[in-house]
């Protein structure tokens, strides 16, 4: 019987890949799910894949099928079949999920794979859910995942780290609707043209907007405050995009570089997954040696002021004219197609696709092991 230990046998890992979910990136999410399913080890772990409509709604997929996308290629299909309850306390460190149409479907699941990227993902409160339950999961704890979306609170914390960000500025809807007219005169003589304008807590450039025009900012703005309830106003420079993986808890190591080279006017949803031609990378990133080894120093600085663990990349602007380089956001569940930059980057710095997968399950176990020997009990 599948998941019952024989004499002598090692039990597999019953992994759970979570994925779809309710934000502006739920069909990228579905082409992360297809590749981290088809890389993990079959010898090593039984996995069940479990999708979450746009609805919220979990469903287990009785038949995991990938299926092929005009826009993405591979995707895990969703299909909505039974009515499932998630619980936890009849077995610690193992979810449990029951289907409420057929009772006699039920399941154990040792760890979670997340790969809900955005919005009720990555933002700390799927993380939070998973540690109410005493789940172990792979990826970015609480704090990590929730500080890293805020792209606000980051820039904060990464300035008090002594990291250089973008001048940016933050606005909430209410600030917004009631002295839009001063908004819009300070923001141009503090910050000047060009401008990027982005929802606050959104990933995949969702909702971003390049203004060129002191006319298109009002719009700009409007249209950001329909994916999100604050948002941020950032300095645009002549840049180019440098990316950086992270991998690790207490002693985290840095990948070789990359380099995003968009066909567009500037990295955005378009362009990283829409246009088969809207970007190349470049592995490693073409740039000198000392400077390489000063924006890998200051990847794992972020990566510790942002109180990451498990995985993240970081985004690095590159000035064109003056090489300083300034960390523009952390990303701490990072797209894990077989062409996305976080799995590439550390294939370039020898570690493969499946290797890597192994690697996260084996941070997210002893993360959990460290997290349970924590005492919460009163004194």
């Amino acid at each position: 019987m599948p998941g019952v230990k024989r004499p002598g046998e090692k039990r597999k890992l019953k992994i759970g890949v979570l994925y779809g979910g309710r934000s502006g990136e739920h069909d990228v999410s579905l082409c992360s799910a297809a590749s981290v399913i088809t890389a993990l080890d079959k010898t090593k772990y039984d996995i069940v894949a479990i999708g979450i409509d746009r609805d919220g709604r979990w469903f287990v997929q009785d038949k995991p099928e990938i299926i092929t996308d005009r826009h993405f290629g591979r995707i895990m299909s969703l299909k909505k079949t039974g009515l499932w309850l998630v619980n936890h306390f009849e077995e610690q460190n193992r979810l449990h999920l029951y289907n409420l149409v057929d009772s006699k479907e039920q399941m154990a699941i040792d760890l979670i794979f997340p790969v809900l990227h955005g919005t009720f993902g990555e933002d700390g409160t799927l993380q939070g859910l998973l540690e109410l339950a005493m789940v172990p999961y792979v990826g970015v704890d609480v704090a990590g995942a929730a500080i890293g979306m805020d792209k606000d609170i980051a820039k904060r914390l990464l300035m008090e780290a002594g990291i250089p960000v973008v001048p940016w500025i933050t606005l909430g809807r209410r600030q917004w609707e009631g002295q839009s007219k001063k908004i819009l005169r300070e923001t141009l003589a503090h910050l000047g043209l060009p401008l990027f304008v982005k929802p606050l807590c959104t990933g995949s450039s969702v909702g971003v907007v390049k203004v060129k025009k002191g006319n298109e900012l009002c719009a700009a703005v409007d249209y950001a405050f329909q994916y999100d309830t604050r948002v941020m106003i950032e300095k645009g420079i002549d840049c180019r995009e440098i990316e950086c993986a992270v991998l690790g808890n207490d002693v985290p190591e840095a990948s070789v570089l990359g380099e995003i080279l968009p066909n567009h006017d500037f990295y955005s949803y378009e362009a990283k997954y829409l246009d088969p031609e809207g970007a190349k990378m470049s592995i490693p990133a073409k740039l000198p040696a000392k400077l390489a080894t000063s924006i890998r120093r200051c990847a794992l600085a972020g990566y510790a002021a942002l109180n990451c663990n498990s995985m993240a990349r970081v985004d690095f602007f590159l000035d064109r004219k003056t090489n300083d380089f300034y960390l523009n956001e952390i990303n701490t569940l990072p797209g894990f197609t077989s062409i996305s930059m976080y799995p590439k980057l550390w294939e370039a710095t020898g570690l493969p696709y499946g290797k890597l997968l192994d690697l996260l399950i084996k941070l997210a176990l002893e993360r959990h092991l460290r997290k349970k020997s924590v005492q919460t009990k009163g004194i």
